[in-house]
């Protein structure tokens, strides 16, 4: 068996072409385009390369950016003031904070402070708190862009045994509710797992989610599983890895996502897709 592989730039491309035509429909109407803010604290070199992505990707479907930077040292209240700011800006629909943030912040309480209503990375609590009550809005980006990944490939989670390997707040956890929302049977392993390769063994669908290269080995994956690896590891030659032994991996797997070029752009994507159902949302036009 050799693994189909899931391409999220297409995926991507197509949703992309999408939101400008709802760009465009959304400017028409209002006289606007719908407003992205994204705040950058400090100068680290990948967050700022994921900044100018996100400025990139607005600029490509007419979403207009507003750019925030702010040096390292700022006290923790600074940003605060600039959140509250946005949040009372009319021009502003989507609030961005990029993580990680320095070791002065305490990221939930920035997070909280983020409207609701323009917590376009779905990670407030009342957004997560929405999704586990199968009401979902501003969903988490990643996880939201996985569930379209398995659309677009005509893959239904219903009744399959899924097995998420990381429990973070920003994939994780959010991931584990997405799949139970579709009907999937869901465990989630962590850094308290007794036997993880158990685990993976038994995946229907597989999402990987730790940031550690290589973790889950080719021959864990049981044959003609799904994989979806959200890992994304420099390794000391300068090449990307996954979580996943890719080459192993795809030797048994029916569909794998590759790294990078899989669930990215996705998340990107649905970034984009966010703040336009932000806007649109403000103004009283929900997108159907």
């Amino acid at each position: 068996m050799s693994a189909s592989i899931i391409d999220g730039k297409a995926i991507a491309a197509r949703i992309h072409a999408e939101l400008r035509q709802r760009s465009a429909s959304f400017f028409q109407a209002h006289g606007r385009s719908p407003g992205l803010a994204v705040v950058l604290v400090g100068d680290d070199p990948a967050s700022t390369v994921y900044v100018k992505k996100k400025r990139d990707a607005c600029a490509a479907v007419g979403i207009r950016s507003f750019s925030t930077s702010l040096p390292a040292t700022c006290p923790p209240q600074e940003l605060l003031e600039q959140i509250a700011r946005l949040n009372e800006d009319n021009a502003v629909d989507g609030i961005l904070i990029q993580l990680p943030l320095p070791p002065q912040f305490d990221t939930e309480q920035i997070i909280e402070a983020i409207s609701v209503t323009k917590d376009v990375d779905g990670f407030h609590p009342y957004n997560i708190g929405r999704l586990a009550l199968r009401a979902p809005l501003l969903r988490s980006c990643t996880p939201a862009g996985i569930m379209t990944l398995l659309a677009e490939t005509g893959i239904s989670p219903k009744g399959m045994e899924a097995v998420i390997v990381g429990a973070s707040n920003i994939v994780g956890r959010p991931m584990a509710l997405e799949l139970l929302l579709a009907g999937a049977t869901v465990t989630v392993c962590h850094r308290f797992t007794q036997d993880l390769e158990a685990h993976v063994r038994r995946a229907q669908l597989l999402v990987a989610a730790v940031g550690k290269p290589g973790l889950i080995r080719g021959e864990w994956i049981r044959p003609g599983a799904v994989v979806i690896d959200v890992g994304i590891n420099r390794l000391p030659d300068g090449r990307l890895s996954g979580d996943v032994d890719f080459a192993g991996a795809s030797a048994r797997a029916a569909w794998i996502t590759p790294v990078p070029g899989g669930v990215g752009p996705l998340t990107v994507a649905t970034l984009l897709s966010n703040t336009l159902d932000a806007a649109e949302r403000r103004v009283g036009a929900a997108h159907v």
